[in-house]
């Protein structure tokens, strides 16, 4: 099933679940970007990275440490904690279920729409 065929508050969440994971993924490979670096890599409004960051801040998920990027500004470090790091799992599993049952209904439509053209091609 995917998003489309999906109840609208199912494909939310799914939705939602797909940005956290990618939140997850950028910042566990790099945790020194800015919120704005963040939302470029993400292609996500700044406003919606900043809620996405914020609420895995607030779960414990992802934790954010002080340092000097420059002698004259301070920046963060954002963490993944071991509770992230098995959200970051979980969310994998089901993100790449979700893909799977995807592909696999594609993979139907697709023999089913190559069916339907050999009929009509037929003299």
């Amino acid at each position: 099933m995917n998003t489309l065929s999906m109840p609208p508050t199912v494909a939310r969440a799914a939705d939602t679940d797909a940005a956290r994971l990618q939140v997850l993924r950028v910042l566990e490979k790099q945790p020194t970007l800015s919120q704005r670096e963040l939302s470029a890599a993400l292609g996500l409004s700044l406003g919606k990275t900043h809620y996405l960051l914020h609420a895995l801040l607030d779960r414990g998920l992802v934790k954010a440490r002080n340092f000097r990027r420059s002698d004259r500004k301070l920046a963060y470090a954002y963490l993944l904690t071991p509770a992230g790091l098995r959200e970051k799992l979980s969310l994998t599993r089901r993100f790449l279920g979700r893909k799977e049952a995807e592909f696999e209904q594609l993979q139907v439509t697709i023999a089913a729409l190559r069916a339907e053209l050999a009929r009509e091609e037929r003299p």
